[in-house]
Parts: C-alpha cells; sequence; structure tokens
C-alpha cells in the first residue's frame, strides 16, 4: 500500500510541475536567445522602481521586436514587444499605454499584468531575474 502510495505522490509531483513558459508555441514570433541588464536607478528605466509601469526596450538589443519589461507590484514580467498574434510587419510593435500594450496592427489591447487579451495567443514571455537595482531579461 505505501509504494502505491509513493508512486501516486511521485506521478502527481511530476505532472504538477510548470516550466513557467506558458505557451511558447507562438507560430508569429521566433525564438532569439538573448540577456539583457538593466539598472533602474539609470533615467532610461527609472520608471520601473513604481508598480504599474512599464519600459521599453528597443528592437535589436532583445526579442524579436524589443522587450516590455513591467512592474507589477508584486515583481517584474518581460513580454516580447511583438503582436503575438499578427506576422512580424511593420506595425507588429506593440505600444505601451498605462497597464496595456497594443498591437497597432488590429489594435488589441494586451494586459501587462498577464500578457492576455481575447485572441488565441498571448504575449511572449520571457525570464526576469531581480537583484535591484539590477534586473536581468533572459530567454
Amino acid at each position: 500500500m505505501k509504494k502505491i502510495i509513493l508512486v501516486l505522490f511521485s506521478t502527481l509531483f511530476l505532472f504538477g510541475c510548470d516550466s513557467g513558459g506558458g505557451n511558447d508555441n507562438n507560430p508569429y514570433i521566433p525564438n532569439y536567445t538573448f540577456t539583457v541588464d538593466i539598472n533602474v536607478n539609470l533615467p532610461s528605466y527609472s520608471n520601473l522602481q513604481f508598480p504599474s509601469n512599464a519600459v521599453y526596450i528597443p528592437q535589436g538589443t532583445a526579442g524579436a521586436r524589443g522587450v516590455i519589461v513591467f512592474n507589477s507590484g508584486s515583481g517584474y514580467l518581460a513580454y516580447d514587444a511583438a503582436c503575438p498574434n499578427q506576422p512580424i510587419s511593420g506595425c507588429s510593435t506593440m505600444v505601451i499605454s498605462g497597464i496595456n500594450a497594443i498591437c497597432p496592427c488590429d489594435d488589441e489591447q494586451y494586459s501587462l499584468f498577464t500578457g492576455l487579451s481575447s485572441l488565441q495567443y498571448p504575449m511572449k514571455r520571457y525570464r526576469v531575474e531581480v537583484n535591484l537595482p539590477n534586473i536581468r531579461v533572459y530567454n
């Protein structure tokens, strides 16, 4: 009986693990390997010191169309700035609007708290490592 319970708990433990990646199988956003270090004491990133603020890190530095870093109040989140439901094009770089990111191609709004909208794919999320005043965003 003890063996059955041990196998049951082991199985639940293995299948209960989450990679933290969400839906990483987005056909529109390629996977790029990058690391970006941000110092929130620098003027360009000082907005990240306050909850519900976001900054855009331009394309060429990270991600497919740049990266949006957001202070949720309980931590930091980072997303690719490419519209998740559009092919990469001239209009597919999202724009920060308060606590949302807006895709100019279709005017769809994505919550920076969750990365979700009403469409199929959420914003592509990246890993964040916080050691204030430094924040590392990487894939």
